[in-house]
Order: structure tokens, then C-alpha cells, then sequence
């Protein structure tokens, strides 16, 4: 009896597991069909993605549509459980979002929402410098300027994607409300290869101002190019990815206008300017001037230059006699000219001059690391 018993039990217990292993399948479950935006939303950032969702099944039909009825561009992915829009919205615009979906029962599901776009302010352009398709020098900071003042510049800053090959690790510094830089620590290296891609349209940059185009740009680094003046030995020595190619006796600006001594990026070149003094406050009737130059290249918007000075022959080499701007020899200016390249270095010492203020054209150098890394924000 006992073993009987036994032996029923354990029969049962069998006959239960196979019970339960032919109990019927779950029902197949409806789609569950989610709009990333819902009906009536107002203020939409034209920068955020418009994304229909299937769960439990697959999409079978989306459609978004601009005001004037033509279909907006989307992509679905290879499961055909999400799309998203791959073309920008306008800025204050409705649009109208319909997708339809097919659960695992078989059964549709369609949702359908209206939206409207954010009305901004006003829009920001962003231009840069360097630009697009140039090569620079080992000094060229990258300059971003907005033109409408920037609230949240942590915001703008996430806008600013730098990519360089090889890798290198920089910071932003603000200069003013308008403009940002970007660089390294150190000077860049030849052959780098930098992207800008500046990502604005649709995004918010405070007090209801919204960017205006996406843009990228790309550069290239050259040869290393630094200048290395001085201001007691009256000689400017050229090194050219560190080795001495040339050397140029100079004349720089005399005790009253002493050259401002640090590390200054060639800017841009002119094969003939008139330099003018009011341009920078000192008028004519106080000791100021407008002379004609040739084979002039920017070291500072305060107006340093390299240029040819053959009236100052005689002194190039032995004192300082200029309004501040590096005189040289007509022959040697035209190598300059021929020679350099915008984002080249040139660093005066010795010139009896002030530090060279780091918003005075590219004096980007001036700023320790350590300061620049905290942003100026």
C-alpha cells in the first residue's frame, strides 16, 4: 500500500507537469504605439527629433507633414520599430505627425499629433576662423563668433564639436559675449587634421535666441612656423619645423611706442596697405601717421605688423626706431609674405614693450593653461 502510494504520487506529479506544458500559448499582444510628442505641443526645439515608437509590433506607416502638406524626410530603422525625421523643421511652424502600427495580434493602431515649432527671438549666425579648406600654423586658435550675445554659454559650447586626427585635448575661452576659442595646451602639431562641426540650428542659446545654420569646417596644420624676435639683438631668426632658415635684421617700435613683447599668430597679409595711426586713436596732429607700406602681414589688431620699411634700412639690425609694427627690408618682407602662413608664430622679447594683451588679435598664448581651462565664462 505504502509503495503504492509512492508510486501514485510520483504519477501525478508527471501527469501535472505535462498538464501544464500543453496549456495554451499567451495571446498574441497589441502594439503599443508611442509619439514622442504629444497633441498639442507648443515651443518644439526644431533641433530635437520627431520619433514614432512601436513596441510589441512594427510600424507600417508614418507620415509628418509641414504646414503646407509636403511630407517631411524620415528614416525608419531595420526593425521597423522606430522612425525619426532625417529633415530639419522651421523655426514657428505647425506640423502634423500620423503613424500607424500592426501588433503581434495583427491588429492597427494609428496615433496622429499636432505640434508647433518654437518662435525664437532671434537667430544666431556662427562664422569661424580659420576657414574652411585652409592650412593654418601651429598657432592658429580656433575662433567661433556669434553674432548675437551669448546667455548660456555651457549650452553653446556643447554646439562646438572639435574633432582633429590625431586626437587632441582642448578647452574653450570665452573673449567676450560673442565669441569663444578653442586650443590646446601646447602649440598644435604639422599634419593635424581639425573638424569644426558647428551643430546650432534648432538649439536654444538663451534669452530666446536659436542658432541659425549648421556649418563644418575643416583645416589642415603645416610646417611649424615661429619667428623669434628680439628686440636687443635687433634680429628676427626663422625656424621652420625647428631648424634656422633665415635670419632678418629688424627695427621695432622705438621707447615711446615699445612693440608689445609675447607670443603673437599671424593673422593676415597684404601686399600693400596704408598704415594708418587714427585707425587706433593716435591722430594725425598728435604725432600720427598714414604711410604706405608693402608686403605688410597682421600681428595684432592694434596694428603690429611685419612689413617693408626700406627707410629704416640703416637702423634694422641696430636700434629700434618704428611706431611698433617689426620693420624689415623690402627683399625680406616679400619672404615673409611669400613664406608664412595665417596661424604662424611670432614671439618678441626684449623690446622694452608691455605683455602683449591676450584679446589683441590672437593673443590667445598669453593666457596661462590653467586660467584657460576655467573657461571665462
Amino acid at each position: 500500500m505504502l509503495i503504492a502510494g509512492c508510486s501514485g504520487g510520483g504519477d501525478s506529479g508527471t501527469g501535472g507537469a505535462g498538464g501544464e506544458s500543453s496549456a495554451p500559448p499567451p495571446p498574441p499582444k497589441p502594439v503599443t504605439l508611442t509619439l514622442a510628442l504629444n497633441d498639442g505641443a507648443a515651443d518644439v526645439s526644431p533641433g530635437l527629433p520627431v520619433i514614432a515608437t512601436a513596441a510589441d509590433g512594427k510600424l507600417t506607416d508614418v507620415k509628418l507633414t509641414n504646414p503646407d502638406g509636403k511630407v517631411v524626410e524620415g528614416k525608419m530603422n531595420p526593425e521597423s520599430t522606430q522612425w525619426t525625421n532625417t529633415e530639419p523643421l522651421g523655426y514657428s511652424k505647425t506640423y502634423k505627425l500620423s503613424a500607424t502600427a500592426t501588433g503581434e495580434d495583427g491588429k492597427p493602431q494609428t496615433k496622429e499629433s499636432s505640434f508647433t515649432t518654437v518662435k525664437p527671438r532671434t537667430l544666431t549666425y556662427v562664422s569661424t576662423n580659420p576657414q574652411d579648406g585652409t592650412t593654418i600654423g601651429v598657432g592658429q586658435p580656433l575662433a567661433f563668433y556669434f553674432d548675437e550675445p551669448v546667455a548660456d554659454k555651457v549650452a553653446a559650447e556643447k554646439m562646438l564639436e572639435i574633432t582633429t586626427e590625431p586626437k587632441v585635448e582642448g578647452a574653450f575661452y570665452w573673449f567676450n559675449k560673442k565669441e569663444v576659442h578653442w586650443r590646446p595646451e601646447k602649440f598644435w602639431k604639422s599634419g593635424t587634421k581639425i573638424t569644426m562641426n558647428i551643430k546650432v540650428y534648432g538649439k536654444h542659446i538663451g534669452d530666446g535666441i536659436y542658432g541659425q545654420e549648421d556649418r563644418t569646417i575643416t583645416t589642415t596644420v603645416g610646417d611649424e612656423v615661429i619667428y623669434e624676435a628680439d628686440g636687443q639683438s635687433h634680429q628676427v631668426n626663422v625656424k621652420v619645423n625647428g631648424n634656422v632658415v633665415r635670419t632678418m635684421p629688424t627695427s621695432m617700435g622705438k621707447p615711446a611706442d615699445a612693440t608689445p613683447t609675447g607670443t603673437y599668430v599671424l593673422m593676415e597679409k597684404h601686399d600693400h596697405m596704408i598704415m594708418d595711426s587714427t585707425t587706433y586713436g593716435l591722430a594725425l596732429e598728435n604725432g600720427g601717421y598714414k604711410t604706405p607700406v608693402d608686403w605688410a602681414y597682421r600681428m595684432s589688431n592694434s596694428g603690429i605688423f611685419f612689413h617693408s620699411a626700406p627707410w629704416s634700412i640703416g637702423d634694422q639690425g641696430n636700434r629700434n626706431v618704428s611706431h611698433g609694427c617689426l620693420n624689415l627690408s623690402p627683399e625680406n618682407a616679400k619672404w615673409v609674405f611669400d613664406n608664412s602662413k595665417q596661424g604662424d608664430i611670432v614671439t618678441v622679447v626684449n623690446s622694452g614693450g608691455p605683455a602683449l594683451e591676450s584679446w589683441d588679435g590672437f593673443g590667445d598664448w598669453q593666457v596661462p593653461w590653467t586660467q584657460w581651462v576655467q573657461g571665462n565664462r
